[in-house]
């Protein structure tokens, strides 16, 4: 196990502790006093991390957006098959009320928020869902590659159509407090899915 300092750890517990905090109130709506309350911290000890709020979120969505990616790698890999990636993809999402993350999906939140305010940010968020719809693709066309799926599924419109379909409905499924519809929607993306199964 690799020694890691006191300062190391105090940083990661206050990117661990904000994240949420971000996740929840935005970027414009967290601020300073919301992390110092959560991480019981100084301001001093908060600035010996960070110069300032602008550069806290930065960190903050980085590690948001990592921890994020770990995670969803972590549960496709699990999938034998393309198919399974997938289908592990899609139930990621099946809790929309409670999500990995408290707040719903940081990438997506931060999408919306970051559009016209933080170009930076928006960049950096354009990476990571071009990087997902990349990954998706991939694992489709390996599908289609070693004979799961028949050539006639078109994989970057069905990992757009799916990616849309999720994020969409967290959204929407949070705001009207139920999961219901998601529970139909991942049930529909499947059975979509499983009709180009050979």
């Amino acid at each position: 196990m690799s020694m890691i300092t006191k300062a190391e750890r105090t940083k990661q517990f206050i990117l661990e502790t904000a994240a949420p905090i971000f996740n929840q109130k935005g970027i414009s709506g967290a601020n300073i006093d919301d992390v110092l309350a959560a991480t019981k911290l100084t301001k001093g000890c908060l600035y010996g991390h960070f110069e300032g709020k602008e550069d806290l979120a930065l960190q903050v969505i980085e590690h948001m957006l990592n921890a994020n990616g770990e995670k969803m790698l972590l549960t496709i890999s699990k999938g034998k098959t393309a198919k399974a990636k997938v289908f592990a993809f899609l139930d990621f999402y099946k809790d929309p009320l409670n999500t990995y993350l408290k707040g719903g999906c940081p990438i997506f939140n931060i999408a919306v928020e970051s559009d016209d305010n933080f170009p930076a940010i928006k960049e950096k968020i354009a990476g990571v869902i071009r990087h997902g719809q990349e990954l998706f693709v991939s694992i489709l066309n390996q599908g289609i590659e070693n004979g799961e799926f028949s050539n006639k599924l078109d994989p970057v419109v069905y990992a757009f159509k799916a990616v849309a379909a999720v994020e969409g409905a967290v959204v929407m499924c949070r705001a009207m407090n139920t999961a219901k519809p998601m529970a139909s929607l991942l049930k529909s993306l499947k059975s979509e899915l499983e009709g180009y199964a050979l």
